[in-house]
């Protein structure tokens, strides 16, 4: 307990499935919150159950508006930013070839436009805090072809590039940069329920749980990652092992 003490957070996409359980779990290790996510009624809610810690501010991540907003938000609550998780992202899935053009526009302004904007609005801030740690929430999809996966799968391979790049460029002011590849993983509202076939091509013959992922975010923002930055995080029960 205690792990994250000091950390002040902001966390993207948190109203439901990993994001709310990454809020939970920074709470509980000590961290001041900020969630955020389109869904205000959910957000608010969650940050209400975490109680004095949390605080929620609705934002289109793909907004650099709603991004200054955030960031003002933070400060004024907690404090300035010290940890980053863009997790917000959406999903959808097709023949490559048949996907409707505003769908991948979409799809691309928030799962890597709206990484890279909360980077670039947040590396100032960790700046004058002496460093911190931002974490890009990748994919399976982001490491291996995947069939149906060519538009998803392409802003995954995005926010890798952008994660071990900003790495580089951030990382003598002291501000880490991880990317975290989520296998098959439960209740996220992004996927379903995988059949026995699905199961049997995981090594572990099970999906993960989001409170799996959220363990490995508490870990990426904490001091005990300090000398990590610009890595690859893969959670997917060996999947990619073949």
């Amino acid at each position: 307990m205690n792990r994250l003490d000091n950390k002040i957070a902001i966390i993207t996409g948190a109203a439901q499935g990993m994001g709310a359980s990454h809020a939970r779990m920074f709470a509980a290790e000590g961290a001041k919150v900020v969630l955020t996510d389109v869904q205000q009624e959910a957000g608010q809610s969650l940050a209400d159950e975490i109680g004095e810690q949390a605080v929620f501010v609705k934002q289109d991540v793909s907004s650099s508006s709603d991004w200054d907003a955030v960031c003002a938000v933070t400060k004024d609550r907690f404090g300035i930013p010290n940890v980053l998780v863009n997790n917000a992202g959406l999903y959808f899935i097709g023949q490559v070839d048949e996907a409707d053009p505003e769908q991948v526009k979409k799809l691309l302004e928030v799962n890597v436009f709206g990484a890279w904007l909360g980077i670039s609005k947040l590396a100032p801030l960790m700046r004058q805090a002496g460093g911190g740690s931002i974490i890009n929430l990748s994919s399976l999809a982001g490491m291996r072809g995947i069939p149906w996966h060519a538009i998803y799968g392409a802003s995954k391979w995005a926010v890798r590039g952008l994660t071990k790049t900003a790495a580089y460029d951030l990382g003598g002011e002291g501000i880490r940069v991880n990317a975290i590849l989520p296998g098959a993983i439960t209740n996220t509202g992004m996927s379903g329920t995988l059949d026995e076939d699905q199961l049997a091509a995981i090594p572990m013959h099970r999906s993960g749980q989001p409170e799996e992922v959220s363990q490995l975010a508490v870990f990426l923002a904490s001091d005990e990652s300090a000398y990590i930055t610009g890595a690859d995080h893969v959670i997917d029960g060996g999947r990619s092992l073949w």
